[in-house]
């Protein structure tokens, strides 16, 4: 029921939404190829109006080699004017980034997308006594140990009592006291 409420009623059919894709997809594809060959024709034209066919036949050795400082000036100066262009966007992508960083330290830095983590009641149940146990083992691990002198250990540890009775009896055990 609940389901229902929240799956959105569509205005077509499958069938007419299938049949409106493709031919959607047919008017792409037919557009994209027109663009294309627009692309090819354009730069072709842009060639033959920046760079004119060269025409070689009929001219002498001298011609030719002026023909060539000519071209070879011109080779320079499109060089430097991409240099100078190349410079440029190399300015612009650093300043682009450093300006993105200042964004992101006013921002407060980026924060990374939370990813959902599903678990079952069960899973989570068993994740908190097993915080519970770790922080008891570990205050147990933090407990600071006291070293005893010997002395101190001799006289809370009595030994066995047997031996301690028979030690202390008659006059050896007498002097024993008197010793310590």
């Amino acid at each position: 029921c609940l389901i229902s409420l929240f799956q959105k009623k569509t205005k077509y059919s499958a069938t007419r939404r299938l049949l409106l894709k493709q031919k959607l997809l047919k008017k792409a594809g037919v557009l994209l190829v027109q663009e294309q060959s627009n692309k090819v024709t354009e730069r072709e034209s842009t060639l033959n109006e920046r760079v004119p066919p060269l025409k070689l036949s009929g001219l002498s050795v001298q011609e030719l080699q002026e023909l060539c400082k000519e071209l070879h000036r011109k080779c320079d100066t499109v060089d430097e004017a991409r240099y100078d262009i190349e410079a440029k966007v190399l300015k612009n992508e650093k300043e682009l980034v450093d300006l993105n960083a200042k964004i992101n330290e006013l921002k407060g830095g980026k924060r990374p997308n939370l990813k959902r983590v599903k678990k079952s009641a069960d899973a989570m149940l068993g994740a908190l006594t097993e915080a519970k146990l770790s922080s008891k083992a570990d205050f147990k691990s933090n407990l600071k140990t006291v070293k005893k002198d010997k002395k101190e250990e001799e006289k809370a540890d009595p030994g066995d009592w047997r031996k301690n009775v028979e030690s202390m009896s008659g006059m050896e055990g007498r002097k024993k006291l008197f010793n310590s």
